[in-house]
Order: C-alpha cells, then structure tokens, then sequence
C-alpha cells in the first residue's frame, strides 16, 4: 500500500486519530491474520470468521478514541474481535434453536450428518495442515482459544493471557492440556504444522481490507 510498515501500531493509531484515515489500511493488513485466527477458533466457520473479523475492524475504528494505550494495540484488537467472534456465536446458536423449533421430527431426522466421510473431508485428509486445523477445531472452545493464539499465531503467554483477561498460568494450564490433546490426535506432526494453520493472506485479507474500508468511509471520523 506504499506505507511506511515500521510505523508501531500507536503511532498509526494517533495519526488516523489525527486525520490520515488511509493509513488505517496498514493496522488491517498487520492484524487481518492474527483476528481471523482467534475469531476462528471461536466460530470455527470461515465465512463466519471473516464477518466477524470485519464487524471487529469497525468496531475498532468507530472507538478508536477510546484507545488508551494501557495495553498493546493488538491486544486491545483481538479483545475487540473476541467480542465480536462471541456475539455472533450466540446469534448462530439462537437461530438454530429457532430453525429445529420449527423443523417437522422427519427432517431433524434426515439433516443428521452421515456417519461416513464425504470425498471432500477425505481429499482434505490427506493435507497434513488441513489435519491440524480439524484437530484443533475439534478442542473445547478454551483450550482451543489458547492454541489459536499460543501455537498457531504464536504470541507469548503474556499476551495471550493479556488478549483473554486470565493469568499467565491459567494460559500455560489451557495451552498444556490442549496440547496433550492434538498431540494425542496428531503426534509428532503438530510441531512443524501449526505456525502454516488457518493462513489468512492475499485474496482473503484484500477482501476484508476493501470491505472494511468502504464502510468505515461511510462512518463519522474518530476524534482524538
């Protein structure tokens, strides 16, 4: 985008505060990756990640202001993209108590899945980092946060813990038990493969980036 990426996060912060709304093209296209994977691992839905990293990005932008720099700025974010990656969940859920509601006892019965792979799931298999995505997919939503962020986006314990308002130790706990898990699925493979799970980079992030964008445009500028 012809920015200057050294700039650290803050400073970018008070300049779109002071009126360069474009550079908040360059915080997006710093943190698209590290959003989609903590509101993935929350969602585990793609399309359902990406509209809540999107919801985040305005969220974000609309109370820049509040920004006060006790924390990161990538933590502030994720914090953001938590909230929104959960209220969205519950929004799902919701509409799906609503829907089997209302869905006659015979077609509950028929949209149960089938017991067998589809040739999908299958092809999908036999792609070492696809595995490491199901199996993390798999874990409880809390070891499952932890592991997107500690292993998969790799920040430090501090941060993670920052990001999710616990303990350091409350983070080592989640992330040791919920690795004993993949690696109980996946065995020596998780080690080489994670830092590649969930990529969130070219088409994808520009997508995000435009939408983003062309609403924010549509939005009051922040003040400082």
């Amino acid at each position: 985008m012809g920015q200057d990426m050294t700039i650290c996060d803050e400073d970018v912060v008070a300049r779109v505060l002071g009126g360069e709304a474009a550079l908040f093209e360059l915080l997006m296209r710093r943190h698209n990756q590290q959003l989609f994977r903590v509101t993935r691992a929350i969602l585990r839905n793609d399309a359902d990640a990406e509209d809540a990293v999107q919801q985040a990005w305005i969220s974000a932008y609309q109370r820049m202001d509040q920004f006060a720099g006790a924390a990161k700025f990538s933590t502030w974010l994720t914090r953001i993209a938590i909230y929104a990656a959960l209220a969205k969940l519950r929004q799902s859920r919701q509409r799906a108590e609503v829907a089997l509601d209302e869905t006659p006892e015979e077609e509950r019965m028929s949209q149960l899945p089938s017991p067998l792979p589809d040739p999908e799931a299958q092809a999908a298999g036999r792609e070492l980092t696809a595995l490491v995505e199901r199996a993390i997919d798999e874990l409880p939503e809390i070891y499952r946060l932890v592991v997107m962020l500690r292993q998969v986006q790799q920040l430090s314990t501090a941060e993670t813990a920052a990001c999710l308002d616990v303990s350091e130790e409350v983070v080592k706990v989640r992330l040791h038990r919920g690795t004993a898990m993949l690696r109980t699925a996946m065995a020596s493979r998780i080690d080489s493969l994670t830092a590649d799970a969930f990529s969130f980079l070219g088409e994808r992030c520009d997508r995000i980036v435009k939408n983003v964008l062309a609403a924010i445009a549509r939005q009051p500028r922040p003040q400082p």
